[in-house]
């Protein structure tokens, strides 16, 4: 079966989402077996692949079909600077709930934190950096560093935009064990180029490749569009670089499946209208063109 994957070599209209078929077929025959945290994995450390921006293209899984509503309602809910997974909920979206719970909270020491409360993830470092963190409910206007706000600045400046320094991180080792999870994407940079061209390369420490990753790419993606828009430049390209690249057990058979696909064309996105706040952008702004895709393809999703 492995062999019938390699000698797959035909020609393909979307060799980019080729990239990341091939790092599925990379990790599944080269891979080294491991037993992690939270189950059984075939992994392989460092990988990178490029998605192209350009003439509006968003990189959208095209081999099976991915729930890019829910992706990018998680990406709004990260740029409120929100951690309350209630938001998520009331908006349909489940991918927190496993980390949410009072079991799971327990587990990460969080005894006294209150359920659905994530504390001071994605959102709030990006946001409100080091603030002091007490619930979900709290109100941190003004408090911490607001890195995505700072990097907004920088691009809308003419004589600023080109810094090689415009870093956002949600690593925070003094937070981290805060946290309902530590950040797996945990550092994005942007850099735009002399034709006002932005581009985003984004590092992940660890990356659950069938599920996790595409998402990944979408919303890096998606983020990369929102900021274009806002700042009255063109997406270019995002660079997506994995530390730790794995495939747990559960997830190879359907893996091998969506390998033997051919991918479809990348969609388009439209962002209708540029809003006054970065948060102030909804679902209801953004529409996905010629979303061609194969049908999904489940798997349980691992916490």
């Amino acid at each position: 079966m492995i062999k019938n994957f390699l000698n797959r070599c035909d020609s393909t209209i979307n060799a980019e989402e080729e990239q990341y078929l091939n790092l599925i077929r990379d990790i599944l025959t080269k891979g080294s077996l491991e037993q992690g945290r939270n189950g059984n994995t075939c992994s392989i450390f460092g990988s990178a692949m490029h998605f192209s921006l350009e003439k509006n293209k968003i990189p959208i899984i095209t081999t099976k079909k991915i729930a890019w509503k829910t992706c990018f309602k998680e990406l709004l809910w990260f740029i409120r600077g929100s951690t309350d997974n209630k938001e998520l909920k009331k908006a349909g979206v489940n991918i927190w709930n496993g980390n949410a719970t009072r079991k799971f909270l327990d587990s990460r020491g969080l005894t006294k934190r209150e359920e659905d409360d994530l504390g001071p993830i994605y959102g709030f470092q990006w946001r409100h950096f080091n603030a002091p963190y007490a619930n979900s409910e709290s109100d941190y206007s003004g408090k911490g560093i607001d890195q995505l706000q700072m990097i907004i600045d920088e691009l809308k400046d003419p004589e600023r935009r080109n810094s090689r320094r415009l870093v956002m991180t949600a690593w925070n080792p003094c937070q981290i064990n805060e946290m309902a999870l530590p950040p797996c994407h945990v550092m994005a940079q942007f850099n735009v180029s002399r034709d006002n061209k932005l581009s985003c390369c984004m590092f992940q420490r660890s990356g659950d490749v069938g599920l996790g990753v595409p998402f990944n790419i979408a919303s890096y993606s998606l983020l990369t569009h929102l900021l274009a828009k806002h700042c009255d430049l063109e997406a270019y390209e995002f660079v997506y670089f994995l530390g730790n690249a794995h495939i747990y057990d559960q997830h190879v058979e359907m893996l091998y499946k969506q390998t033997s696909r051919k991918p479809f064309d990348f969609p388009t996105i439209e962002i209708k209208e540029k809003r006054k706040n970065i948060e102030d952008y909804t679902m209801d702004d953004i529409e996905i063109i010629n979303y061609e895709c194969y049908e999904p393809i489940k798997m349980e999703m691992i916490v």
